[in-house]
């Protein structure tokens, strides 16, 4: 008599790029995957984890590129748990951080299905920290925004703006297609001079970064190739980071990883 099959699903936060910086919790539901759906965002490396005999599904999207539908990627999640069992979904950075991860449990939960969530370290966060920018520092930022760049609708968040009139550290996330609108609303603000770092690929062998203000950073972006994926983080705190020793000079002497212009 076969075994009777117990379906659950567990949503696991991939964290920002780096393999090492996947949780515990995560590594462990991971080993005990009888399917792995994971994202375009989630290392490969983390693959290695779940057991030899389960299924690897990979459900990524690019900007123009969809392996699935997001309707697809949900049912895709419950007929695995049907029919295998033990689902993780995998997602970079955390699940809950504009990564639909509420859409796909209440869809799986719709089913009677049990869901589970292991929460992961946020790219947000995670990015800027791995390049000694504190997003809050005593006497430079009370507060941070995490914004999406691009909404559903394809447009530039109207929080953007909001955000823009604030003395809070600002960090855009799918941003880079609407770095124009982002500059034009911050030189609105009279913040040209405001310091800007964007960060791609960041945490992993990949990483580029590229420092400059408001009304340099398109120039900066130009001119080093910079592209998505990528963190915008707009603020005091980009100028006044750990490194703020010999910040900008720092950087700029390591071409090969870190390139920087506008500032001496």
């Amino acid at each position: 008599m076969k075994n009777k099959i117990e379906p659950q699903v567990t949503l696991v936060g991939a964290g920002p790029g780096d393999p090492d910086l996947l949780t515990i919790k995560g590594a462990k539901a991971l080993a005990e995957a009888n399917v792995v759906l994971y994202d375009a965002l989630a290392n490969e490396e983390l693959l290695s984890y779940a057991p030899k005999k389960a299924l690897r599904i990979f459900v990524g999207k690019r900007k123009g590129c969809h392996e699935y539908t997001q309707d697809q990627i949900n049912q895709l999640i419950v007929d695995n748990a049907l029919t295998y069992g033990n689902v993780v979904r995998l997602k970079g950075g955390d699940p809950f951080i504009f990564g639909r991860g509420s859409e796909e449990i209440e869809f799986v939960e719709s089913f009677g299905i049990p869901t589970f969530v292991v929460p992961g370290i946020s790219s947000s966060i995670a990015v800027p920290a791995s390049q000694g920018i504190s997003l809050t520092k005593r006497g430079v930022s009370e507060s941070f925004w995490v914004i999406t760049g691009t909404t559903s609708a394809r447009k530039l968040s109207a929080d953007v703006a909001l955000a823009a009139q604030s003395t809070a550290t600002v960090v855009i996330l799918m941003g880079m297609s609407k770095l124009d609108q982002i500059v034009a609303l911050f030189q609105k603000e009279s913040k040209g001079e405001m310091p800007v770092a964007i960060i791609q690929n960041g945490t992993t062998p990949e990483e580029k970064v590229g420092i400059g203000t408001i009304d340099t950073i398109q120039r900066v972006v130009a001119d080093n190739n910079l592209s998505s994926p990528a963190i915008i983080v707009i603020g005091e705190v980009v100028g006044d980071s750990k490194k703020s020793v010999g910040f900008y000079k720092e950087l700029r002497s390591n071409h090969n990883k870190v390139l920087v212009y506008g500032k001496e």
